[in-house]
């Protein structure tokens, strides 16, 4: 399905007639059951911005209670229920790595952070999903220096940890400069930089600054990591493994797939084919291109 230059599995369906994917699944969702076969033919086989001009043709052509009733019921389906749950929704994914730590689709997402949590963590997450990381490549080999001196200053070096500091750098300054910020940090503190956060935070508020670590070093390992986890129950669910899936299907899967053959030593559809079972299995497959 993949395109050339294109590092993503899923790409624009030829021929697209959103009216007639409509009603294929119209027909497909309504009554007592679903027919999973026609769904996997058609929803991971279109782009986030076709599936919302399929979601459109179908509230025309049923009506918004109807469709709302029908993706409604697919929550009763299982993970296959839930995954194209996931695949109906806008697509909006924020900063790459906090779509593991918090991924709202079709509502204000500031607003449910501010609803939902607290604290620090409260903190990270709203600068993760406003504006204000700097997006350029530059980076100023001075503040390098001084914004590791920072990090160091703020958690190895003091009884508790200044919280603050790390939010300032992580959530702030461009990749390239947190390349060479976590260098500089390992020369003056012996330790890079995921096991002082280990050492000096617990909780959600060291996940979200592990995730944001992780993603600037390897996105692609990231992504793999949190796949595998998923699918091996180790702590993490089957929405995380949907919400990679379907956003990502588009963007880097290829990448992601080759990082996971690379850590793991066995193919992402191989992995997916002896950790899922049935209708979802396929799912799962279809948006990682297959084999």
């Amino acid at each position: 399905m993949a395109a050339i230059g294109n590092r993503g599995t899923v790409t624009e369906a030829s021929g697209f007639d959103p009216e007639a994917d409509a009603q294929k699944l119209h027909q497909a969702m309504k009554g007592n059951g679903t027919d999973e076969a026609v769904i996997t033919e058609i929803l991971p086989h279109r782009t986030i911005a076709q599936r919302q001009h399929i979601k459109e043709a179908f509230k025309q052509a049923v009506g918004k209670g109807q469709f709302s009733h029908q993706r409604s019921s697919l929550h009763s389906n299982g993970c296959f229920g839930a995954i194209i749950v996931f695949v109906l929704h806008n697509g909006h994914v924020v900063f790459v790595c906090f779509i593991c730590v918090l991924a709202e689709y079709g509502k204000d997402l500031e607003e449910d952070v501010r609803g939902g949590t607290s604290g620090m963590f409260q903190r990270v997450l709203i600068s993760l999903v406003t504006p204000g990381r700097n997006e350029s490549d530059s980076v100023d080999e001075a503040q390098v220096v001084q914004d590791a001196k920072d990090l160091y200053d703020a958690g190895e070096a003091r009884w508790g940890t200044d919280e603050v500091k790390f939010l300032t750098v992580l959530c702030v300054r461009n990749q390239n400069h947190l390349l060479r910020v976590f260098e500089e940090y390992k020369k003056i503190s012996g330790r890079d930089i995921e096991e002082s956060i280990k050492r000096e935070m617990s909780g959600s508020l060291a996940d979200v600054f592990l995730a944001i670590v992780k993603c600037v070093k390897n996105k692609h390992a990231f992504f793999a990591e949190r796949l595998y986890e998923s699918m091996k129950g180790l702590g993490l669910t089957d929405t995380v493994l949907n919400r990679i899936m379907v956003s990502r299907a588009e963007i880097d899967m290829l990448d992601i797939k080759a990082q996971f053959l690379n850590m793991y030593g066995e193919s992402l559809p191989s992995f997916i084919q002896g950790d899922t079972s049935g209708d979802y299995r396929k799912i799962l497959l279809e948006l990682c291109g297959g084999d």
